[in-house]
């Protein structure tokens, strides 16, 4: 059978007398997505200046449900509430609507069905949660019996465990819509977010600027607090956009790995291979986070109980992250 420009590699299209197909970019539309679709074009667009990259913005069951709980939709889909971002975009790469899929990593379960493969991540940005409040000071400022909205199972524990006193409230929407919700000061004294998210949303610098309380760009009287990692564990594969394409589509896979980041993709493969020794999915109250010096990655976790209380942790060194990923598990106490 002759293969399609689709099916071509990269230099092999060029060849062709007919110009190559554009490269469609699948995206869902929040204000986060399309940063973060703008980032993935861009690195393309100057890795393959020969090509057209196009997007397509596709709705998810995520994005339309924002009246109920992720649980509660992830219920009513059938589906693991991570699923419920990805659902549609993975239809539409399935269906050859897309090439390349571009996903916030943490909302793609950690097991891809046979027909995707993640072919590559971009490089981290922080991986950090945030508490954000009306007034500065960070965990210990919050009153007894703050309001803390959130909608990850993995903060809500989190932060039960660290503040018994508090009580988390389900909070959904996109950033903006959150940080809103905070400022109208009706329901929540405080909210949980991803640095990350923040940082490439602008509504705060990458790195803090010295000691000062830091302020909400374009929100006075909203302050972030930047949870340390040792202190709040982040979730696997958290700060990192991850590049999906089907698992035969060897030419889109190409253009994923050209800009892929290879400490990223040593550090997300650990702490996503050891949620899947987990058997972690959507309701896994689980933190994992990485570094990475002189080629060794160091590996740590905390896995809370289902029903609550005290968390088990580990921690694991070494160059292999398949292998760190067992040793925490086995690890862990």
């Amino acid at each position: 059978m002759e293969r399609g420009l689709r099916d071509m590699t990269p230099d092999e299209s060029e060849m062709t007398d007919e110009s190559p197909a554009p490269i469609l970019v699948g995206t869902r539309g929040s204000e986060l997505a399309l940063v973060q679709a703008t980032a993935t074009e861009s690195a393309l667009a100057a890795a393959f200046p020969e090509r057209k990259f196009v997007r397509k913005v596709i709705t998810t069951t995520g994005d339309r449900r924002t009246d109920v709980s992720l649980a509660d939709v992830a219920k009513a889909e059938g589906t693991f509430d991570k699923g419920v971002f990805i659902k549609e975009i993975e239809e539409a790469l399935d269906a050859g609507e897309i090439d390349i899929a571009v996903h916030s990593l943490k909302d793609l379960p950690t097991v891809l069905e046979d027909r995707f493969t993640l072919a590559a991540v971009l490089e981290r940005a922080p991986v950090r949660d945030v508490l954000v409040m009306r007034e500065p000071g960070g965990l210990a400022a919050l009153p007894v019996g703050a309001k803390v909205g959130t909608s990850s199972v993995r903060r809500a524990k989190q932060i039960e465990w660290l503040r018994p006193d508090v009580t988390v409230i389900d909070l959904r929407g996109n950033v903006p819509t959150r940080l809103r919700k905070l400022a109208e000061g009706e329901t929540y004294d405080a909210i949980l977010l991803a640095e990350a998210g923040l940082v490439r949303l602008d509504f705060i610098p990458q790195n803090p600027i010295g000691n000062a309380a830091e302020e909400v760009n374009c929100i006075p009287g909203i302050f972030v607090t930047r949870l340390e990692e040792s202190e709040f564990f982040p979730a696997a594969g958290q700060g990192a956009i991850g590049l999906e394409v089907r698992a035969g589509d060897a030419p889109s896979r190409v253009f994923a790995e050209t800009i892929g980041h290879r400490d990223t993709w040593l550090r997300i493969t650990a702490e996503r291979e050891f949620l899947r020794l987990l058997d972690g999915g959507c309701h896994t109250p689980v933190g994992v986070y990485s570094s990475i010096s002189d080629g060794e990655i160091h590996l740590k976790a905390r896995v809370f109980p289902e029903a609550g209380g005290t968390p088990k942790s580990g921690e694991a060194r070494g160059t292999d992250p398949i292998s760190i990923a067992l040793e925490l598990f086995n690890s862990l106490s």
